[in-house]
């Protein structure tokens, strides 16, 4: 294990596996430790843990801790483990403690339960979660939960919170709370990072307000080209960036556009169709059409084509159904 803080080890691509289920619907650790293994010899820079597309809102209390300590395991200290906490301020602390219990490094704190909430009511909540545990945390803003630059900056004088995942996609308002708490937490040493579903999609953008990390999902299902554009990304190889927004990121998310639900349940076809069985989405969730599913298995392979990995293994049948061969 490791003294650095949280904040000092979040670094490269940060990896949101899926969360696995058999055919009976019921949680299937060993493939989820299969998927969690894979992203982590792969390259990840961390692993989160029942968040978005771990499909927390689907999980029980008990599943949510077996998923994070099995997380925690293959980990193994060489990269963080963040875990997803939500709902209202009470649930919200029952799972950080959830979280700790299981071994985790840190929480991503998601936006209350259906409540829109004023400054103050999202202050009170983050401060109150930060202060029931000894695991940092990073909130996320996004639907009912947008922070205002001054409230971000309150929050990062907070101790134990260390950072904001975005997934509103305003530059204008980003670019005011990064100079808000640079003026007013300049010390904090608060991390950012861009959590837009596909967000490759924005990294050149959110690259030029100096926010450089981010989620992604592609990683998931197509670590390769995920990598590949990372790379380029953060070595300012803008012809390579580009060659794959054209070619693979732009039409992947034209696709997942065409479905509700489609950043969880296209992701998890993905991850089937390069091999690995981890099941189908939980309701209210649906899965994606067979034509979609073909569709993805055909960007798979043009992406893989693009960072000249050969054909790739996505769908080698033909029949893009969206099952593991």
């Amino acid at each position: 294990m490791t003294s650095a803080s949280l904040a000092e080890r979040l670094d490269g691509l940060l990896f949101f596996p899926v969360t696995a289920y058999g055919p009976d619907g019921a949680l299937d650790l060993e493939i989820y430790r299969a998927h969690v293994r894979a992203g982590i010899e792969a390259g990840a820079g961390a692993v989160f843990a029942c968040c978005g597309t771990g499909e927390f809102h689907a999980l029980t209390p008990e599943e949510f801790h077996d998923c994070v300590a099995v997380a925690v395991e293959e980990a193994a200290g060489r990269v963080p483990v963040v875990a997803g906490a939500g709902y209202g301020t009470a649930l919200a602390i029952q799972y950080a403690k959830l979280a700790e219990r299981a071994g985790a490094d840190g929480l991503l704190a998601m936006p209350p339960y259906l409540v829109v909430a004023d400054q103050e009511g999202l202050i009170r909540h983050y401060s109150a979660l930060a202060g029931a545990t000894d695991l940092d945390i990073i909130v996320y803003q996004r639907d009912n939960a947008v922070l205002a630059p001054d409230s971000v900056a309150r929050l990062a004088k907070v101790p134990g919170i260390i950072g904001l995942k975005d997934g509103i996609g305003d530059l204008d308002l980003m670019q005011r709370v990064v100079s808000a708490v640079r003026a007013d937490a300049p010390d904090e040493g608060f991390r950012y990072f861009n959590g837009l579903p596909t967000a490759e999609l924005t990294g050149l953008a959110y690259r030029g307000i100096g926010v450089t990390l981010y989620s992604s999902a592609v990683f998931c299902f197509v670590p390769e080209v995920a990598l590949a554009f990372h790379k380029a990304l953060m070595t300012g190889d803008d012809e390579t960036v580009n060659k794959l927004l054209d070619g693979f990121y732009r039409p992947l998310v034209e696709l997942r556009n065409q479905g509700r639900g489609y950043a969880v349940s296209l992701v998890k076809a993905g991850v089937r169709l390069r091999g690995l069985d981890v099941g189908e989405v939980r309701p209210p969730l649906s899965e994606p059409s067979p034509a979609h599913v073909k569709e993805l298995a055909e960007l798979i392979e043009r992406g893989m084509a693009l960072v000249g990995d050969g054909e790739g293994d996505a769908d080698k049948d033909g029949n893009g159904d969206g099952e593991a061969r």
